[in-house]
């Protein structure tokens, strides 16, 4: 498996800057994940790799060779895309021998390396039938085929799943994910969905506007945000965040707002490096929530139910906190009336906070 490497690369279309100056590098058998929402550049990152799009500047490299000259055909890497690209007047084992037929594989080896395919991705049975005769999930998994017949060094999934109902979206996931670890095989992965990315993911790149926010593992990511954007982004509901500001009494440092005050803790005062009486982001995710059951357990707050949302397990509370609207999640064996006021507890360990001039994490 090579390793691939992005070097400086940048994409323009006229006036308009898509990729800016972009660095990455991806590991040998490595699942990455480039995340984030549209427009930021991500399936331009994926088509640039596959040679579908000329680079503007800079330069990939693959097991330290330049590629960025060479037709896709000759990088080694095969493409899944999100509109399936299936030929609709052949049938879906023509459909995934497509590329062998066309370098010349001897038909034996061509049977074989169809039906070893076909057995991994559970589609043995379909093999005679055309596109238009197969569900949504069934096209997805012969597009996923017909890239792993060609047994490429790189696989490329641009949005995937993107087309498919919620729960075959789960369910192509899940094997997704089950075939991953089958095969030792690079692999880069474009979604907009930040449950696709935290949950198959070794390394999570999150995007926006053609820059690289942060990258790392899907726990990193979730609990130590560099940013604003990184922290709403990722977590569902997202994180709620509270324009406050910091002050300090009696030697506690305290975040305070409209209607609330928090004390922070010892390791807070000390990243915050003495920093006080300035304004600042309070981001508290849903989770961080809990009906309050001792005092102990963290700082007791009362809020109003403005909507009560049942999902199933879960319940999500939509509240107001310092004049904003935040959301809140409880479990679903809770009582919720709409104007019901209960008290919940907020671990002060659980509290994020943000510059309001940069965004980044204090």
């Amino acid at each position: 498996m090579p390793q691939i490497e992005l070097h400086a690369i940048k994409k323009k279309y006229g006036a308009v800057t898509v990729v800016e100056d972009l660095n990455l590098s991806m590991a040998d058998n490595e699942f990455t994940v480039l995340v984030g929402p549209s427009g930021c550049g991500k399936s331009t990152i994926l088509r640039m790799i596959a040679g579908l799009e000329e680079l503007t500047a800079g330069e990939i490299l693959i097991d330290d060779k330049p590629v960025s000259h060479l037709e896709p055909k000759d990088r080694d890497i095969a493409m899944v895309f999100q509109d399936y690209a299936l030929y609709p007047h052949m049938n879906v084992a023509r459909n995934m021998s497509f590329a062998l037929r066309l370098a010349h594989y001897p038909k034996a080896k061509i049977d074989a390396r169809v039906k070893a395919v076909a057995d991994m991705l559970g589609i043995e049975t379909l093999l005679s039938r055309k596109p238009a005769q197969l569900s949504g999930g069934q096209r997805q998994r012969v597009a996923m085929g017909r890239a792993l017949v060609r047994d490429a060094s790189t696989f490329l999934f641009d949005e995937p799943l993107s087309n498919l109902d919620a729960k075959l979206r789960t369910q192509m996931r899940a094997e997704l994910a089950l075939m991953r670890r089958r095969l030792e095989k690079n692999m880069i992965y474009v979604t907009h969905d930040q449950v696709e990315a935290m949950t198959l993911g070794d390394r999570i790149v999150v995007l926006k506007g053609g820059d690289i926010q942060q990258q790392g593992t899907a726990e990193a990511l979730f609990k130590t945000p560099v940013n604003k954007f990184v922290a709403g982004f990722l977590g569902s509901p997202p994180m709620n965040f509270i324009d406050g500001s910091l002050t300090e009494a009696d030697g506690q440092l305290s975040v305070t707002g409209e209607a609330f005050s928090f004390p922070l803790p010892e390791a807070t005062r000390e990243r915050l490096n003495g920093r006080s009486s300035r304004a600042v982001i309070v981001g508290i995710r849903p989770s961080a929530f809990s009906i309050k059951a001792d005092e102990a357990d963290g700082v007791g707050i009362e809020l109003p139910v403005v909507l009560p949302e049942y999902i199933g397990s879960q319940s999500i509370i939509v509240s107001r906190l310092g004049g904003q609207q935040i959301q809140i999640e409880v479990s679903s064996d809770t009582p919720l009336r709409p104007d019901d006021h209960l008290t919940f507890t907020l671990d002060p360990s659980s509290i994020y906070l943000f510059d309001p001039q940069t965004e980044a994490t204090l």
